[in-house]
């Protein structure tokens, strides 16, 4: 069973029909008690960087998610904005992140001239950087839906596992332990979300 946790920020709907889609049963759950009892948890997020903190500090849920991610180390998975929040900053507001993942989140900076457009939206290919669980298989041929004009930057190459180029190469998925995190949707990327997120289930 997967917990999703609904902070109200997040595509929470359609991450747990993709899971249906697999055969991996869900709950979505706002309650800390629910939370509590996760052994597996993806923390979406659709918005702004400070109000999905405000959402988590103003709650019990921040110490429940603390417990399960730093004292039990359930697997977590963050997902687009969720990814954001795993890391210690962003530059799209002043709170501080969870700090799960040793990185900050910086806003898109495409070289002087580039035709690119910021928000990055679309289909883009990827690479592993650092093998982990989370893309056991892949082969290569992978893409998936981005939506984000902001982006992760780790302290350490190893803490990396997927990269893509929007005018720059950047962290698409990043790793701290059992603290995973993907920059796009894997409910949006058809056969190659469906194998990303049956990957985590198996974690």
């Amino acid at each position: 069973m997967i917990t999703i946790v609904n902070y109200g920020l997040g595509n929470l709907g359609s991450i747990a029909n993709m899971l249906k889609r697999i055969g991996v049963p869900s709950e979505i759950a706002s309650e800390p008690g629910a939370v509590a009892r996760a052994k597996k948890l993806i923390l979406p997020g659709v918005g702004h960087f400070d109000r999905a903190m405000e959402r988590l500090q103003g709650t019990e849920l921040r110490r429940v998610l603390d417990e399960k991610a730093l004292g039990e180390r359930v697997p977590v998975l963050g997902i687009c904005l969720g990814m954001q929040l795993l890391t210690r900053s962003s530059e799209e507001g002043t709170l501080p992140g969870l700090g799960w993942v040793p990185a900050v989140t910086v806003r898109f900076r495409p070289p002087e001239g580039s035709p690119l457009k910021i928000p990055h939206m679309g289909w883009n290919a990827v690479r592993v950087s650092t093998p982990s669980p989370l893309t056991e298989g892949f082969d290569g041929d992978e893409r998936f839906y981005f939506v984000h004009s902001y982006h992760a930057v780790v302290d350490a190459p190893e803490h990396s596992i997927l990269k893509a180029r929007h005018g720059v190469e950047f962290d698409a998925a990043i790793r701290s332990g059992n603290v995973y995190g993907v920059q796009f949707h894997p409910e949006k990327s058809h056969r190659f979300g469906m194998k990303l997120l049956a990957n985590f289930a198996r974690i």
